[in-house]
């Protein structure tokens, strides 16, 4: 697991995780009280596993970046939701961190950055960071057509007007994942949540398609007709069936883009120090939830 140039970009394949018990046992005695018992609400383990991975992920991504003890890692939530980390008297303020998780389909994903007190005095704003992934498929039950009807009100025409510009119906399905990809990614970083009219914000791709190997960052949004030019939106492929979208408000270099690094429960777990007593009738509860999807 790498930082580069002070960002990660860290994606984990839940569709190839199934925990033992003992994998339990260390993964739910490593977050928050209040993050446990969160996460037993869930019903479906496809649910919890990506729920647990993105605070394994978030608490790697602080632990490697600013060096704080892992047991001393506290996060919060802001006035508007999005996760942050908690105030503490092992916070080095020569460092600024901002992270957001996602997950997805296959993939919990994060996407962070850290910058050193020097390079925040050279900027008059913060660096801030949402992200999104979407597994490329329709699984609706109704015609897809009959799905847009139902979706209009969420894109503006420009944008309906790229999605029905592609001749069948996995082009029109990879060009609506994008774009609900993006405004994902968007309203995670200003932490406002779908409630937002989504029609105020109107995306442009100017890159058609997207891979795996190649970040596109020339993707351009307007919000209520005003056109943002201090934000950069990364897009990439995981794999051939999930799109991902990094939101970056005042990106220190337009140039500086980056591909995700695919991470194991080992890598999330290495140095790793747990905050509470393992339960066992905890982990064989959450055993016993059924996938969905199975």
């Amino acid at each position: 697991m790498s930082l580069r140039n002070g960002h990660a970009r860290w994606a984990f394949d839940l569709s190839t995780w199934r925990p033992s018990l003992n994998e339990l046992l260390l993964a739910t005695s490593c977050i928050q009280t209040e993050e446990k018992t969160r996460l037993a609400k869930f019903m479906f383990r496809e649910d919890f596993d990506g729920s647990i991975i993105g605070r394994l992920l978030m608490r790697k991504f602080v632990r490697d970046t600013i060096n704080i003890p892992y047991e001393e890692i506290r996060f919060d939530r802001d006035a508007r939701g999005k996760p942050l980390l908690a105030p503490s008297q092992h916070h080095p303020s020569s460092h600024y961190v901002d992270f957001n998780v996602s997950h997805q389909g296959s993939y919990a994903v994060l996407a962070g950055c850290c910058l050193s007190s020097d390079h925040r005095k050279s900027q008059e704003l913060s660096t801030t960071i949402g992200v999104d992934v979407m597994k490329i498929e329709y699984t609706g039950g109704k015609p897809l057509s009959e799905f847009f009807r139902i979706m209009h009100r969420n894109f503006t025409a420009s944008e309906w007007k790229c999605i029905r510009n592609n001749s069948d119906e996995l082009g029109q399905t990879k060009a609506f994942m994008r774009h609900w990809c993006l405004k994902e990614s968007y309203v995670k970083n200003v932490g406002v949540g779908i409630s937002m009219d989504l029609q105020k914000i109107d995306f442009t791709l100017n890159t058609k398609t997207l891979s795996s190997n190649q970040v596109v960052t020339d993707t351009t949004v307007k919000v209520n007709g005003d056109l943002l030019e201090n934000w950069i939106f990364e897009e990439s492929l995981i794999d051939n069936e999930h799109s991902v979208a990094v939101a970056i408000e005042n990106h220190n270099d337009s140039k500086d883009s980056h591909t995700f690094q695919l991470v194991t429960f080992d890598d999330l777990t290495r140095d790793s120090v747990p905050l509470l007593d393992n339960d066992r009738q905890y982990c064989l509860d959450v055993l016993n939830k059924p996938y969905k999807n199975s």
